[in-house]
C-alpha cells in the first residue's frame, strides 16, 4: 500500500463527518456554516494533493481491511482526482454563495439546519462515485448523492418544487433500478464487481453477454447524464430549485454519469462495440438540446437545455474511443462543470435584481449592475466557444479528434458540433440582449444583492478563466489521464494483488502514443 494511500478516503470521510457534526449543531447555524466551509476547504486541499500524487501513479486504499478484489477499493488516479478537484472548487464556491443569502438555500422558508448536512452528504456521494474502484460502490455513491439531491431539490416545499422533485425522484429510481439490475447481471456473469478484476474477466465471457452488460450500464448512466432520448426530465426538474442548488446540480450531477461512462467504456469495455450508437446519441443530444434552448423565455430553462446540449459534446469524445477524443472530452468536462455552475449562479444574481427570470420581463440589468453583466457575459461566451476561451479549446480538441477519425459519421458530428456552438452563441446573445440591454416593460424591483453572492460568483468565473490561462498544463494532464485510460495496466496493477493480475493493456486505440503515461 502506498504511503500516501491514507489520503484517498478523505474526500469521502471529511464531508460525511461534517454532515454528522452539522446535524448535531442544528440549533447553531453560525457554527454549522463554519464547519461546512472548513470541511470543504479541507476536501479541496486533499483533492488537489491527490491530483498531484496521482500523476505519478494510482493510489489505492482498501476499505475495512478486506483485500482486493473481495473488499472495496478506493482508487485515486489522474481522472478521478481531476474530477474531485474541480468538483471541490465548485461546491466550495456554491456554498459561500448560499451562505451570503438570507438562508442557506436562498429563501426564508428553506430549513437551514437541514441544508448544511444534506449538502455535505451530496459532496460525499460525488466523491465516493469518483473514487470507487468497485461497481457496487459506484452505485452506493450515486444513491448517496441522489438521496441528498431529493432533499435539496424540494427545499422550501412549494408546489412547483414538489412537482419537479417528484419527476426527478421517479427518473432517479428508474435509473437506479436499471443500474442495480446491471450490477446483478455483471456479478452473475463474472463473479466479481471490482473494476480492475472485471477488466480481466469480462473479455473471457460470451461476446453477446458482454454487449448486453455494456448496454445495460450505458442506459443507466445515460439517464443520469441526461443523454437524449433520456434527457426530458432535466429541464423540468432543475429550474425550480434555489439558485445555488440548481448550480451544483447542473455543474456536477450529470457529470458523475459522464464520468461513469468514461470509466466503464475505457476500463471494462474497450474496443468500441457501441461507438456508433453513442455517436448518434451525441448528435441528437447536441441538436435537440440546443433547439430547446433557443425556444426558451426563462433563463434557467434556457441554461438547462444548453446543459443537455453540451452533454452531447462529452459523449462525442467518449464515442470516438481515441486518445485525442478522451483527452478533449475530459478537458471539456472540467470546463463545463465550472462554466455551467457559474452561469446558474449568475441567474440567482439576475433574479435578485430583476425579480424574475423571464427574458420578456427583464431588461436594463446592465445599468443596474455592470458587474453582473460582466459575470454573465464571460461564462456565456465561454460556453458558446468563443476563442481563446476554454470552451473553444475543448471544442477544438473534439473537432480535431473527429476529423482524425475520418468516418462519415464523425464528420457529421463535427458539423453538428459547429452548428450547436453557433446556436448556443445565438441563444446566449439573445438572453444577454434581452436581460441586460432592452428596456423592461415594467420597472424592476432591484432588490439588494449581498456582496458575498457576487464575490463567490466572481471567484468561479475567475476559475473558469484560469482554465484558459493554464490550458497547456491542464490539457497535458488530461492527455496523460486519457493515456492511462488507454493503457489499463497501471490501474489494474495498482488495485489487484500480484497473483490476480493479468494483462490489462487495451490495444484498440491505434491513434494513442505508446507508454503508460
Amino acid at each position: 500500500m502506498n504511503d500516501w494511500s491514507w489520503l484517498v478516503p478523505l474526500p469521502v470521510v471529511l464531508p460525511l463527518s461534517g454532515a454528522g457534526l452539522t446535524l448535531a449543531l442544528y440549533r447553531r447555524p453560525r457554527v454549522q456554516r463554519i464547519v461546512s466551509v472548513t470541511v470543504l476547504v479541507a476536501v479541496l486541499v486533499s483533492a488537489a494533493t491527490l491530483a498531484v500524487l496521482a500523476d505519478r501513479g494510482p493510489l489505492v486504499a482498501e476499505m475495512g481491511s478486506w483485500a482486493t478484489p473481495v473488499g472495496i477499493s478506493l482508487v485515486a488516479d489522474r481522472l478521478s482526482t481531476l474530477m474531485l478537484t474541480v468538483s471541490a472548487v465548485v461546491v466550495l464556491c456554491v456554498l459561500v454563495y448560499s451562505l451570503a443569502q438570507d438562508q442557506g438555500a436562498g429563501e426564508e422558508s428553506a430549513p437551514t439546519s437541514i441544508y448544511h448536512p444534506t449538502y455535505l452528504v451530496l459532496v460525499a456521494g460525488v466523491a465516493n462515485a469518483f473514487l470507487s474502484g468497485d461497481l457496487f460502490n459506484v452505485y452506493v455513491g450515486f444513491e448517496i448523492l441522489l438521496a441528498a439531491s431529493y432533499v435539496l431539490l424540494t427545499l422550501g416545499g412549494s408546489r412547483e418544487r414538489l412537482r419537479a422533485g417528484s419527476i426527478y425522484v421517479v427518473v432517479a429510481i428508474v435509473s437506479s433500478f436499471l443500474f442495480l439490475a446491471a450490477i446483478a447481471a455483471v456479478y452473475a456473469a463474472t463473479g466479481t464487481l471490482n473494476l480492475a478484476h472485471l477488466a480481466q474477466r469480462l473479455p473471457q465471457i460470451d461476446p453477446g453477454v458482454r454487449l448486453t452488460l455494456q448496454v445495460m450500464l450505458l442506459v443507466a448512466f445515460a439517464i443520469k447524464a441526461a443523454v437524449f432520448p433520456l434527457s426530458a426530465w432535466l429541464p423540468d426538474s432543475y429550474p425550480t430549485a434555489p439558485a445555488p442548488v440548481t448550480a451544483v446540480f447542473a455543474g456536477l450531477l450529470t457529470k458523475v454519469g459522464i464520468y461513469a461512462m468514461i470509466r466503464t467504456q475505457s476500463l471494462l469495455f474497450p474496443g468500441g462495440a457501441v461507438d456508433t450508437v453513442l455517436m448518434w446519441a451525441a448528435l441528437a443530444t447536441m441538436l435537440v438540446g440546443i433547439l430547446g434552448a433557443v425556444a426558451q423565455d426563462d433563463i434557467k430553462r434556457l441554461l438547462s437545455f444548453t446543459l443537455v446540449s453540451h452533454i452531447g459534446f462529452m459523449v462525442f469524445g467518449i464515442a470516438l474511443s481515441t486518445h485525442a477524443g478522451w483527452t478533449a472530452a475530459i478537458y471539456y468536462v472540467v470546463h463545463h462543470i465550472t462554466v455551467q455552475t457559474a452561469l446558474f449562479l449568475v441567474t440567482g444574481l439576475m433574479e435578485r435584481y430583476g425579480g424574475t427570470l423571464s427574458l420578456s420581463r427583464l431588461g436594463g440589468l446592465a445599468r443596474l449592475s455592470p458587474v453582473v453583466a460582466v459575470l454573465f457575459f464571460v461564462p456565456a461566451m465561454n460556453l458558446a466557444g468563443i476563442p481563446p476561451m476554454s470552451g473553444f479549446l475543448g471544442k477544438l480538441g473534439l473537432l480535431q479528434a473527429g476529423v482524425a477519425n475520418g468516418t462519415p459519421l464523425a464528420w457529421t458530428l463535427v458539423v453538428g458540433s459547429v452548428v450547436t456552438s453557433l446556436l448556443t452563441l445565438y441563444a446566449l446573445v439573445k438572453a444577454w440582449n434581452k436581460a441586460f440591454w432592452q428596456t423592461p416593460p415594467e420597472p424592476l424591483p432591484a432588490g439588494p444583492v449581498p456582496p458575498g453572492m457576487i464575490g463567490a460568483t466572481g471567484a468561479l468565473v475567475t476559475a473558469s478563466l484560469a482554465l484558459t490561462v493554464f490550458a497547456g498544463p491542464l490539457y497535458a494532464y488530461t492527455g496523460r489521464a486519457a493515456q492511462a485510460l488507454a493503457d489499463r495496466t497501471p490501474y489494474i496493477q495498482a488495485v489487484l494483488p500480484e497473483g490476480d493480475r493479468g494483462t490489462g493493456r487495451s490495444a484498440h486505440l491505434a491513434s494513442s502514443p505508446g507508454g503508460a503515461g
